[in-house]
C-alpha cells in the first residue's frame, strides 16, 4: 500500500549535493491502472522496475489528506526495460530525485529535466493515513497538491501541453541549476 502526499516548494533546500540522489527515467504503458517502467541510477548503478498501481477496491475518504493506492513493483532486466520504454504513451520523464531526511520521514524531492525543466515538487510517503494527516511540512514546502492531477507523473507524461499549462499557472517558476 502506498500512502503519500505531494507538495510544491518555495525554494530548493541548500546544497542538494549532500543528499542521496537518484537519476530517474520513467514512462507509462497504461494509466488506469497505472503501469509504469522506470530506470533508476544511484551511485552509477542502474536498476529497472515495472510498477503497477491501482485504487481498485479502495475507497477515497471525503476528508482524505493523502493519496492511497495499491502498489506492486517487480524487477526488470535492462533488455526488458528498453523494449517496454519504447512503447510508452506520451513523453518519457527524466528527473533527479533527492532523498532528504525530515523527522521520521524521507522527502523525495523531484527536480525534472527535459521539457519539464523548472518543475520541482516533493513527495512524502507515510505508514498510515493518520500519520499523513498529522504531517507538518517544512517551511520550504508551499502548497499541498496531492489531489491535483497536474502533479501526477502519468498526467505529465501524456499531456503534450503540460509544460506550457504549468508555466501559465505559475507552477514552473524555479530556477534549477
Amino acid at each position: 500500500m502506498e500512502i503519500e502526499r505531494k507538495f510544491t516548494i518555495k525554494v530548493l533546500p541548500a546544497d542538494l549535493t549532500q543528499y542521496v540522489c537518484k537519476e530517474l527515467e520513467q514512462g507509462y504503458l497504461c494509466n488506469r491502472p497505472v503501469v509504469r517502467v522506470r530506470k533508476s541510477v544511484k551511485a552509477g548503478e542502474a536498476s529497472y522496475i515495472l510498477c503497477y498501481k491501482s485504487k481498485l477496491g479502495l475507497e477515497q475518504k471525503e476528508d482524505a489528506t493523502a493519496q492511497v493506492c495499491r502498489e506492486e513493483e517487480m524487477p526488470l532486466t535492462e533488455e526488458a526495460y528498453e523494449k517496454l520504454i519504447s512503447k510508452v504513451d506520451g513523453r518519457v520523464i527524466a528527473k533527479k530525485r533527492y532523498l532528504i531526511p525530515y523527522e521520521s520521514y524521507t522527502i523525495e524531492l523531484d527536480v525534472f529535466a527535459g521539457e519539464l525543466t523548472g518543475l520541482v515538487f516533493a513527495e512524502v510517503e507515510f505508514p498510515d493515513e493518520e500519520a499523513a494527516a498529522a504531517f507538518v511540512a517544512p517551511d520550504w514546502f508551499e502548497k499541498d497538491v496531492t489531489f491535483d492531477d497536474r502533479f501526477k507523473n502519468g498526467w505529465l507524461a501524456r499531456q503534450e501541453e503540460a509544460p506550457e499549462e504549468l508555466r501559465k499557472a505559475g507552477l514552473m517558476l524555479l530556477e534549477v541549476n
